[in-house]
């Protein structure tokens, strides 16, 4: 009997237990069954934020990701169904909070490593009564070209006032010694340096802005490179001469480019003129073209004291200078590189820089063939010119290219 009343107990046991766990189960899966109904966004939500165009994140009660689109996973603002940024969870907080519309400008991570961020737009709202929305819009870019946009004008600025005091104090300086002749002599000639600094930076302005307002699809056409080299070799004579630097080019392409001459001869002139004033007298500078894999390459060398990398990472930027004295000495206005870039930009190529501290710098320009030529071959390039060694004048010169700058060793007529 004890044995029988025993089992008896525990089949009672086993059943309430099992009573209980079916109980508990079905309060579960009702839990869930609304839970699911909870997760349904208004009427018509889905539909307007699936064409709203931009980034989007709804967040419940407890700032659970309900819905996100790509683009908010892209900007890295949601990471699985958790909302990333404390910035944006603030944001939410105030909604929910004060039931009122936020909108805000943030410069966030873009990611958990390095320093990159991303600059965006949100704005936070109610959507329905349990939700929020998040829509934030990428303004990375349009915050970064006010910047540069702000910066270039300060820059001008300060760049004009330099020149233009020194004329206004020179002057003072002539009218206050309109008896001493020789000053006045003196005083002349560095007004006249200082104007000819300012026309030149004046001049670089205005090519400058042209160059962000050109059309070259529209206004461009077949360009000789032959010519175009021909053309801003002849530009660069007089300061060559008068550091006894000679020029000396090698190779031709029958390739042509498409794009506009005029601003192709200032790009290259650019590039010449910037290495005849960081090349020492009676040296030379090597220009150089070839026509390969579709790209037509000019290179110019110069035997200056050449770039550390982290000089190399800002020489194309507006106004900046390797040697600010002696920028200003050599009648520099920091702008030609910068225009060689847009330049670049604008035909469909671009412009690196090879350079190693003692051994000088080669700039090449890079810009693609117009399609539908025949008979392209593969050119020499003239560069570096410290390896370029003269003989007879009708004789072709050996040229040696380093192979970092991305060049062939191939003969070219001097």
């Amino acid at each position: 009997m004890l044995i029988g009343l025993v089992a008896g107990l525990i089949g009672l046991a086993l059943g309430t237990f099992g009573v209980l766990a079916f109980r508990v189960s079905e309060k579960q899966r009702q839990l869930l069954d609304v839970d699911a109904e909870e997760l349904a966004l208004p009427a018509g939500a889905a539909e307007v934020l699936a064409v709203v165009g931009r980034a989007f994140v709804v967040v419940d009660a407890v700032d659970g990701v309900v819905r996100a689109s790509p683009a908010a996973y892209a900007y890295g603002l949601v990471r699985g169904h958790t909302v990333v940024h404390k910035e944006l969870l603030d944001m939410t907080a105030g909604v929910r909070r004060d039931g009122v519309v936020l909108e805000k400008q943030l410069e966030l991570p873009r990611g958990p490593l390095g320093q990159g961020t991303i600059i965006v737009q949100v704005r936070a709202a109610m959507l329905g009564e349990e939700y929020i929305l998040l829509l934030a819009d990428d303004r990375t870019e349009i915050t970064r070209t006010e910047e540069i946009r702000n910066d270039f004008v300060a820059n001008v600025s300060h760049e004009l006032k330099t020149p233009v005091g020194a004329i206004s104090l020179l002057a003072e300086a002539i009218e206050s010694s309109a008896d001493d002749e020789l000053a006045v002599r003196r005083f002349a000639k560095r007004m006249h340096k200082e104007s000819g600094r300012l026309a030149a930076l004046v001049q670089d302005i205005i090519e400058l802005s042209r160059l962000q307002g050109a059309s070259v699809a529209q206004q461009g056409g077949p360009v000789d490179v032959n010519a175009v080299i021909a053309e801003a070799v002849d530009r660069s004579q007089l300061p060559a001469e008068s550091k006894n630097i000679r020029m000396v080019v090698g190779g031709r392409t029958e390739a042509k480019v498409f794009g506009d001459q005029d601003l192709l001869v200032t790009a290259l002139r650019n590039l010449i003129d910037n290495a005849i004033r960081y090349s020492p007298e009676n040296t030379r500078v090597g220009i150089g073209v070839r026509s390969r894999d579709g790209l037509v390459s000019i290179s110019v060398t110069d035997q200056g004291e050449g770039l550390s990398p982290e000089e190399q990472e800002r020489v194309f930027e507006r106004f900046y200078r390797v040697d600010a004295a002696r920028s200003r000495h050599t009648g520099g206005t920091g702008l030609g590189l910068s225009i060689v870039k847009h330049v670049a930009s604008n035909h469909g190529g671009e412009v690196t820089l090879w350079s190693q501290p003692g051994q000088g710098s080669t700039f090449t320009l890079r810009l693609p063939e117009m399609e539908g030529q025949d008979g392209e071959e593969e050119q020499s390039i003239a560069a570096p010119a410290a390896g370029i060694f003269r003989q007879g004048a009708n004789k072709p010169a050996v040229t040696q290219v380093p192979r970092a700058a991305g060049a062939t060793e191939r003969g070219a007529n001097a």
